[in-house]
């Protein structure tokens, strides 16, 4: 079993090679600060992790590693890391050589009679080496250090005899290098020396530092290290001298090997200072080094997949070549696959077997092969891993399966080819798309509509759907040049339901050149019982099921025989340089005999290639069966590497949820105290950073690795087990109890949060003492995004945002999950990551409230957008839920969070717009399909419909699907054909005249009704009443109550058919024909009463009084009746008659606490006051339309109505008669529901849309106009504004509240207005007339008659008004009087009124003309040397004397009007119309067009033309006060004409250079614009409403309301104030 590592790396791997006895300050300071920040920048930066493997690391030198580890660990790092694998740090001393772990025994034997002769005693050497025949070839091996008592001494022996053997010439020179180089050395010519390796090149950093000392120093310091005369060649000098001047720089120039040296003069010695300073030094280099060459090795850097299906399908496609090279064994049942595959039956293929048998790995390889198995065509090969999915859901699994075939075959027919169909298969392909209808797609068409395989990631399609899109992709689309074979493994491995549900919805019969494969074990009798009966026999396509005698084929795995094994065994032995003797040879046999499964003959290598052949094997030695092999494995390497290390490691391994990165297996046992204890005990005091050494936690992973797979997974490549044995293994030995389960959880949860991150300390607990101790343990931060300053979408950190949710769950921390699933910064990584279906999951799942019930609502029907705009979420949630975060307190960090996210993007919302639809916090498809017949709510949400097939299909209150409730009598499903609720009891009636009832609260339990004489067929209506269910029967001549706890049934006999009924807490009403209600008293079944009025007409509703002892009856043509029953013979008070045509009475609706009782009918919908009985309005229905229903809000506010026609639910304010909002359903809604905080809609497919009530509340109360808002004008001081939509209202509004706070009411509709500068008075003007509003005070001070004024405008010292007429005199007027100071007899046009208030300019006949403000008469005139019209004028409000004039042929001038002179400028293109223009008082832009999709502006300072690109067509625009900005709002160009993406877009551009400084999107159409100085922007919206919203510059606060939103308890209270204008005009101008 080989440790895979096919797939590509997703991590920083170095190896520190360094001498352990020269380097411990350098390998500290580089550890402590340069690696942890290299760390966090490749993280950050590159999305990449970095583990740093210093050998020597531990205090303890007993759990260093040997040679061959180490060498191990070299080829792990330059195989695995993405970049540089190498750092090696070669100082002034060359270090000690190490015993070998194993000599020849020709060389051992050689070594020990040189040092006899010589007469050294080799006692020590023979003692702490041992023969072992089982090596390859027959070795003397070392002991384990804690045999070894004397190592020093054993090692100077041992050199001793080495050099001996050189000096006599039995050993070159050359060899005996090999025994006397240093670890730094020998691991230096392990990574650089293999040929093989030609990749070093900018992989491998090399310091060397030289230390020149003087003769006398080099002098002591030789004559301490030399005890006997050593061959020149084996000095250290001489290895030193060698390793670096010879092999490193020799590598130089061939290799391109970077080598930096270092050389320091120390006369006196190199001293600890002197270290210190060059450790600091190397730190900046190294750190400096590392990050250019990770710039270089990543400029290429590996595209990451664009959704989670094509994430998955990378995955699972790697899994599979990773799974493959486990098929080590020769299978016979891979011929009986190849020959299924190669067949023309097109049935299912069944691989059954026991458990371990390789049922996985023969499917993994045998998908590898389909391609060499059919040669003579393309397959496209879909393998599923069931276990290795990260959801297993039956949904995600069919949605990916769709998701998997449409995207395969994307590419095999190009744009003008159709994928092959057939006649037969026509009738599918029309079901493919639910947009479409059968056969309005033709073979292009449907081609494009399948192989869309987006649709599939973004869509969330209900099971019967997809299994109507699997049905049609797989006989549609594989051709006999392209045949499809899905293979999917471990189906059984799932949940018993997600297995069966899967099956079901496989295609039955197989279509042709369509192959599948499937894996179930064979205890799992219900997945072959499932295939049985999914594909019984006959059930094949085409002649085939005439020659054969089951659905489907099935192959069982069996176990290889012993022969197998063996040669297995003996070859992973080989492989490794091992061998065993006879004797253990006989028990492994034996032990093979009695299971032969693969994996354990793996185990049983891992178990032999650690004996000696002088180890003692018995029977016991060799565990029986995998579980105990693995058990004695993880025993073994407890012993080795200490308990809490392995089982800690294992534990976190087997429960993770996507597989852990060697990094995050690090970070997690340096975390975990009980780890970190081992550690401590070795540690010189208390350490305030401490980590378990990363070469520790890769030795056991070298232990591990037979046994583990690297795979990609969250875009990073992770460790899991190989087989899923060896976590059933270790949930039971380490994780038996929920407890155990539960902390490891939690210490996972607490890694991937990040609280014990950048540089947080985590407490650690000391045995027997009572002080805590603070260690950092210095793991890798978890941010949601990982962010750089080169890029400015960060990439997700998928493995938090799928790692964290998982074990916050499973640890139960419930509350710190539901925060986390509420924070705005999970949710957007989760939609940039392409997760937004598994948000919704989350919200649906994981809330249970209304809150996380919309927010999905929100998220799922805004999936077509951000999917295209991930960064947009929230933009979406600031559109379709801030408007209402008033009604959600619990979500008040969340809209504060939103907020904040939106000051970052420089534009955002003051007061947000009235809205005009209320989202749904609930939408619920059905997946029954047909048409719905009937349905119920319960009084606690509980939907339940029956649908035209006679099935039953219920959703509770908080879930989020439909599910089935069937009932069985006699072998047979009962089918339904009507229901009734009433509180929370349902009335179920069968087609064979049963009726049931159910109360939802408790079980599934029907109740059958049954009665002694005999039960009516069909009901009317039902209605409960204490314990008691009371039955209205359809045509009947009387009703029933029901005794729940007793079974018993009560008559109540009426004198004709019943046609309503109610009850009151002990009576009960009867309304009958010909004006008839009987009373009865509940408790005795006796009648008090009769009622009978005399115009005799069907009584349809009774409405009972709680406060009074009266009844309102209502008859079939809407009229009311009003009876008092307070007496023995009851008499009617009032009656009221209505008109006879509006039709019958559809239904009926009250709200008590309002006391109103509302009337539907076809034509009209007539509202009573219970109080008073009178009819308090009547509404009735638009032209040619008619109610199908109406009900009252639940606070008796608003009225709710279905119109015949119409695809949505319209809902009109009860206080003046507006129909204000329209929520949008995704099919025709078929009936409304309330309950006492929601309205439901069921549509007619069955499907549900539920809104809450005081969302409806604040949409309905929110102010807005009756008509499209066409002027605003702004406050000087951004306090407030005013809005005009053409009606008598002109509406003031405050920003402090935001609020409307007062209507100004006119005459006549207005047709312009004006604010003086000073903001104390308003002028409008309304037919011939023009009013004068004190600001303050909401006085109508002055108002003019017979002005005959189609403008006015007010002069900046805000004294005096001018009125513009074009067919009468202009007038120039003081504001306070209405005085005229004088008329002016020309009409100036565009006029503009001169800073200083002296002139009125304008145009006339296409002249610039400038009048006296206190004369009238034209004093100045333009005129130049061109014969060109005046096109575009402006005053400049700092430079009064000048006007900025543009002519209609380009030309550019200024006018100076006091001195009369003008001055040409420029010749500008005119393209374009003027009819835009606008330029502010400083003259140093001017916007001349919105066409085409840009703004033409004109830069005054440079006088040249700039073109700015808009994002869509420009509605409205205007510019800031200063100039500097433009504000417009533009209307997006996109295909997809969803809500979003269909949304106008409000910009912000800077007019210096183009950009944008700040963009956001409206929730509905504008068609005005105002701006103003403190960058306060107004719209205005075509359904009258209004919005604020402020833009950013250059740090400055945004402005917000003071006020907080709340909901009122009345729509009257907060009422705007109404200013009314004077009656009659004051001042008449004649």
């Amino acid at each position: 079993m080989a440790f895979s590592a096919s797939c590509s790396s997703s991590c920083v791997k170095l190896y520190l090679c360094s001498s352990p006895e020269d380097s411990v300050v350098e390998r500290k300071v580089l550890r402590e600060g340069v690696f942890p920040r290299f760390r966090e920048h490749c993280r950050h930066a590159l999305g990449l992790d970095v583990r740093v493997i210093d050998p020597f690391e531990s205090s303890d030198r007993g759990k260093w590693p040997d040679e061959n580890t180490r060498k191990q660990m070299i080829k792990e790092c330059r195989e695995s890391s993405i970049g540089p694998f190498l750092l090696a740090l070669v100082g002034h001393e060359y270090g000690t050589a190490a015993l070998p772990s194993q000599v020849e025994v020709s060389e051992f034997q050689m070594l020990l009679q040189e040092s006899q002769r010589s007469g050294a005693s080799t006692h020590e050497l023979e003692k702490i080496y041992s023969r072992d025949e089982n090596t390859i070839p027959p070795s003397y091996c070392l002991k384990s250090q804690a045999e070894i008592e004397h190592p020093d001494e054993c090692r100077n022996v041992f050199q001793t005899a080495v050099h001996l053997c050189v000096l006599s010439g039995q050993m070159a020179p050359e060899k005996a290098q090999g025994y006397c180089r240093s670890a730094l050395d020998i691991d230096l010519r392990n990574a650089l020396e293999d040929e093989a390796h030609k990749d070093i090149g900018g992989r491998c950093l090399i310091y060397i530092h030289r230390v020149i000392v003087t003769a006398k120093e080099k002098s002591i310091q030789r004559a301490k290290s030399e005890d006997i005369v050593k061959p020149s060649l084996l000095t250290p000098e001489a290895l030193l001298s060698s390793l670096c001047d010879d092999f490193l720089l020799g590598l130089v120039i061939p290799c391109n090997l970077l080598v930096y040296t270092t050389t320091t003069e120390c006369p006196h010695g190199f001293t600890t200072v002197r270290r210190r300073c060059y450790a600091e030094s190397l730190s900046h280099q190294v750190n400096s080094d590392l990050e250019k060459l990770m710039e270089i090795c990543t400029r290429c850097p590996k595209p990451l997949f664009g959704d989670a299906f094509a994430r998955e399908q990378e995955e699972q496609e790697e899994m599979c070549k990773i799974l493959s090279q486990f098929y080590e064994i020769t299978r016979p049942e891979e011929d009986e696959v190849r020959k299924y595959v190669q067949s023309e039956h097109w049935r299912p293929l069944l691989i059954t077997g026991g458990p371990c048998t390789g049922k996985t790995v023969l499917m993994a390889h045998c998908s590898r092969q389909m391609k060499s198995w059919l040669p003579d065509c393309e397959p496209v090969v879909i393998p599923y891993f069931c276990r290795f999915s990260l959801k297993s859901s039956p949904k995600h699994f069919l949605s990916s399966l769709c998701y998997q075939i449409a995207r395969s075959y994307h590419n095999h027919f190009p744009p003008q080819q159709d994928p092959p169909t057939s006649d037969n298969d026509r009738s599918e392909q029309n079901c493919c798309h639910k947009d479409h209808k059968d056969g309005d797609l033709d073979d292009s068409s449907f081609r494009q509509c399948c192989l869309d395989y987006r649709h599939y990631a973004g869509a969330d399609m209900s099971i019967s759907e997809l299994k109507q899109h699997i049905s049609t992709l797989t006989s549609s689309v594989p051709s006999p040049k392209y045949p499809l074979v899905i293979l999917i493994s471990g189906i059984d491995q799932m949940d018993y339901n997600y297995g069966l549900q899967i099956i079901e919805s496989l295609p039955s019969p197989l279509p042709t050149n369509l192959k599948l494969l499937l894996t179930a074990s064979s205890s799992r009798k219900h997945i072959v019982k499932a295939v049985e009966i999914h594909y019984p026999q006959g059930t094949m396509s085409g002649s085939e099921s005439k020659a054969t005698e089951s659905g489907f084929f099935c192959v069982e795995v069996g176990l290889p025989n012993r022969k197998q094994s063996v040669k297995m065994l003996a070859s992973l032995l080989s492989a490794c340089g091992r061998g065993i003797t006879s004797g253990q040879q006989a028990l492994v046999n034996q032990a093979l005999t009695s299971c032969c499964r693969p994996l354990y003959a793996h185990l049983l290598h891992k178990l032999a290639s650690s004996w000696h052949s002088d180890s003692e094997v018995t029977e016991s030695t060799i565990p029986d069966g995998v579980h105990s092999s693995i058990s004695s494995l993880l025993d073994r390497l407890e012993s080795k590497h200490g308990f809490p290390l392995v089982a800690h490691a294992v534990c976190y391994l087997t429960l993770c949820r996507t597989g852990l990165t060697e990094a995050e297996l690090s970070d997690l046992l340096s975390s975990d105290n009980k780890v970190l204890a081992l550690y401590l005990k070795h540690s010189d005091g208390y350490l305030p950073k401490l980590r378990v050494p990363q070469a520790d936690v890769e030795k056991l992973i070298l232990d591990l690795k037979p046994f583990l797979c690297r795979r990609t997974a969250a875009n990073s490549v992770v460790l899991l087990w190989a087989s899923r044995h060896f976590e059933l293994v270790i949930a039971k030995k380490y994780l038996d109890s929920s407890t155990k389960r539960g902390e490891f959880h939690s210490d996972m949860a607490d890694y991937y949060s990040g609280r014990w991150s950048c540089g947080c300390a985590k407490p650690f607990d000391q045995d027997n003492s009572e002080t805590k101790i603070h260690i950092d343990r210095q793991p890798s931060s978890q941010p949601f995004l990982f962010t750089c300053s080169s890029t400015e979408v960060g990439r997700v950190n998928l493995k938090k945002i799928l790692e964290l949710p998982h074990h916050l769950r499973e640890s139960g921390r419930l509350e710190e999950l539901h925060k986390l699933i509420l924070a705005l910064d999970f949710q957007q990584a989760m939609v940039q990551a392409r997760l937004l279906t598994d948000l919704v999951a989350m919200l649906e799942t994981e809330g249970f409230c209304k809150e996380h019930a919309l927010l999905a609502n929100i998220l799922n029907s805004s999936a077509c957008f951000l999917n295209d705009s991930p960064m947009e979420l929230p933009s979406v949630m600031e559109l379709m839920y801030l408007p209402f975060k008033s009604v959600f307190p619990v979500l008040e960090g969340y809209a504060n969070a939103i907020q904040q996210e939106r000051k970052k993007r420089n534009v955002g919302v003051v007061l947000h717009p009235a809205p005009s639809t209320v989202h749904a916090f609930k939408s619920v498809r059905s997946q029954a399909g047909g048409k719905l017949r009937e349905a119920v709510v319960t009084q606690y949400g509980t939907v339940v419909q029956i649908m035209d097939n006679g099935s039953v299909w219920v959703c509770e209150n908080n879930g989020k699907e439909f599910a089935k409730l069937t009932l069985s009598s006699e072998d047979e499903e009962v089918k339904f054909g009507g229901l009734k609720s009433s509180g929370h009891f349902v009335l179920l009636s069968s087609l064979t005249e049963k009726h049931f009832l159910w109360d939802v609260t408790g079980t599934d339990f029907l109740l059958e009704i049954n009665d002694s004489v005999g039960t009516p067929k069909a009901v009317e209506n039902v209605f409960a009443s204490q314990e008691k269910i009371g039955i209205h029967w359809q045509d009947e001549h009387f009703v029933s109550t029901f005794e729940i706890s007793s079974g018993g049934m009560i008559h109540f006999q009426c004198q004709s058919k019943v046609t309503c009924a109610a009850c009151s807490s002990d009576l009960l009403f009867c309304g009958q024909g010909e004006g008839t209600v009987s009373i009865f008293d509940i408790s005795t079944a006796s009648l008090l009463s009769t009622c009978s009025n005399p115009n005799q007409k069907t009584v349809v509703s009774i409405f009972t009084s709680d406060h009074t002892q009266h009844i309102g009856c209502i008859d079939e043509t809407g009229d009311l009746s009003l009876w008092d029953i307070s007496k023995e013979a009851p008499q009617i008070v009032k009656e009221t008659h209505l008109d006879s045509k509006l039709g019958e009475v559809l239904g009926t609706d009250s709200c008590r606490e309002m006391h109103v009782l509302l009337v539907c009918q076809s034509q009209q919908v007539t509202l009573w006051d219970t109080w008073e009985w009178g009819v308090r309005d009547q509404f009735k229905t638009p032209k040619e339309r008619a109610f199908r229903q109406a009900l009252l809000s639940p606070d008796g506010h608003f009225l709710l109505a279905l119109l015949d026609g119409s695809c949505s639910v319209l809902v009109w304010r009860l206080a003046t008669g507006e129909c204000i909002l329209s929520l949008g359903t995704c099919q025709p809604p078929r009936t409304l529901f309330k309950l006492s905080s929601d309205i439901i809609c069921v549509n007619s497919d069955g499907s549900i849309s539920s809104w809450d009530s005081e969302m409806i509340y604040v949409a309905g109360t929110a102010r807005k106009m009756s008509r499209g808002v066409r002027e605003v004008v702004i406050e000087r001081d951004g306090g407030g504004f005013f809005s005009s939509d053409g009606s008598e209202a002109v509406w003031k509004w405050s920003l402090d509240t935001g609020q409307c706070c007062a209507r100004l009411l006119h005459r006549d509709p207005v047709e312009k207005m004006c604010l003086s500068p000073d903001n104390i008075n308003l002028v409008t003007l309304s037919s011939d007339d023009i009013y004068v509003w004190h600001t303050g005070s909401g006085q109508n001070t002055t108002r003019i008659s017979g002005s005959k004024a189609s403008g006015v405008l007010i002069t900046p010292n805000s004294h005096f008004g001018v009125s513009l007429s074009e067919h009468g005199l202009s007038r120039v007027w003081k504001l306070g009087s209405g005085a005229t100071i004088c008329a002016i007899h020309l009409y100036l046009s565009d006029a503009q009124i001169s800073p200083e208030s002296t002139f009125l300019i304008g145009l006339h006949r296409g002249e610039l003309l400038a009048a006296g403000l206190w004369t009238g008469n034209i004093h100045k005139r333009f005129s130049c040397d061109e014969i060109s019209k005046v096109a575009a004028f402006k005053t400049l409000t700092n430079h009064p004397n000048f006007i900025i004039v543009l002519l209609a042929s380009g030309s550019l001038y200024t006018w100076n009007v006091a001195e009369e002179t003008v001055f040409r400028h420029c010749k500008i293109p005119m393209h374009c119309q003027l009819k835009d223009f606008k330029m502010p008082g400083n003259g140093s832009y001017a916007l001349l067009s919105t066409c085409d999709v840009k703004l033409t502006i004109l830069d005054l300072a440079q006088f040249r033309m700039r073109y700015y690109k808009t994002n869509g067509d420009v509605v409205t625009a205007c510019l800031d006060t200063s100039g500097c900005y433009a504000i417009c709002c533009t209307r997006q160009e996109n295909d997809c004409q969803c809500f979003l993406h269909s949304r106008p877009v409000l910009t912000v551009i800077r007019m210096e250079d183009g950009n944008s400084v700040g963009s956001l999107y409206l929730p509905k159409n504008p068609i005005s614009v105002a701006v103003s100085q403190q960058h306060c922007v107004v719209v205005g919206f075509e359904d009258g409403a209004v919005g604020v919203y402020s833009f950013v510059i250059d740090g400055e606060q945004p402005i917000s309301r003071t006020g907080k939103s709340h909901v009122v308890t009345c729509p009257f209270d907060g009422a705007p104030s109404t200013w009314l204008s004077l009656t009659a005009p004051n001042v008449v101008w004649s």
